[in-house]
């Protein structure tokens, strides 16, 4: 399947969750969509090309975050009722579209070196290796990290604290290095099977949700809102001076 179609598959699964989304002006399929887009298209991917082990194992990899993700995500969404991003947004037919557009090109942009990879029929590297455990180590620090701040949050003892225990103690948002590390570890398992032109193209994917995670809807968001709540507290200061940002790191003295 050529890396268009692709792009095609995933733009339209967002375009047709967006209609209910905006018709019921509801924030419960926004992350759905998501998880489902990497799911379906790269399916799609494994099964309209040639069958190999590694392709099966890339698809399970993909399945594994995404369901993971995709689980977290509804019962939080569950919980909180609401996504306080699109607030402004879900009422606004253009704005809200223009997110869900984006949302499927992004799905497809990170996913660029694994549908390179399904395409393809090639003798592996050690490679594969050393991407999986990339992989599994990311998918498993996001999973500690998501779990541990979703029982700290919904405890009423912490009501108005942040939390700084478990992962977050050594870093600030350290669900976003485990995301970052789930497709640089894609990036390594699929790059011996992959032609040097599209492993250039590929770099995209890691770049891509480097870049949102780093510079616009991800740690900048996140900081932003934390500074405004707990900015005057002199301990929260303390805590983010002595914490990484992104990396598990131990604490400043």
């Amino acid at each position: 399947m050529s890396i268009l179609t692709f792009l095609i598959i995933a733009v339209s699964i967002n375009m047709l969750m967006f209609i209910p989304a905006f018709i019921f002006k509801t924030d419960k399929l926004t992350d759905i969509s998501y998880a489902v887009t990497f799911t379906v298209v790269s399916f799609l991917g494994l099964i309209l090309g040639d069958f190999t082990v590694p392709k099966l194992a890339l698809f399970m990899m993909i399945l594994a975050w995404s369901i993971r993700l995709g689980a977290y995500l509804l019962i939080r969404i569950k919980k909180i009722g609401r996504d306080k991003r699109f607030d402004g947004m879900r009422e606004n037919f253009f704005r809200f579209f223009k997110f869900w557009f984006f949302q499927g090109i992004s799905v497809w942009v990170i996913l660029l070196p694994s549908m390179f990879f399904f395409n393809h029929d090639k003798n592996l590297s050690y490679y594969v290796y050393v991407g999986f455990v990339i992989w599994l180590a990311g998918l498993i620090i996001e999973s500690f990290a998501d779990a541990q701040k979703y029982k700290f949050i919904n405890n009423p003892e912490n009501e108005g604290k942040w939390i700084d225990s478990g992962l977050w103690k050594y870093s600030r948002h350290p669900n976003y290095f485990g995301e970052i590390m789930v497709w640089v570890g894609v990036y390594i398992f699929v790059l011996s099977g992959i032609d040097l032109e599209e492993a250039f193209f590929g770099l995209l994917s890691p770049m891509y949700i480097s870049f949102i995670i780093l510079f616009i809807s991800g740690i900048p968001l996140l900081e932003k809102g934390a500074d405004k709540r707990w900015g005057d507290d002199p301990a929260y200061r303390e805590y983010k001076r002595k914490t990484s940002p992104l990396i598990l790191l131990p604490k400043k003295d």
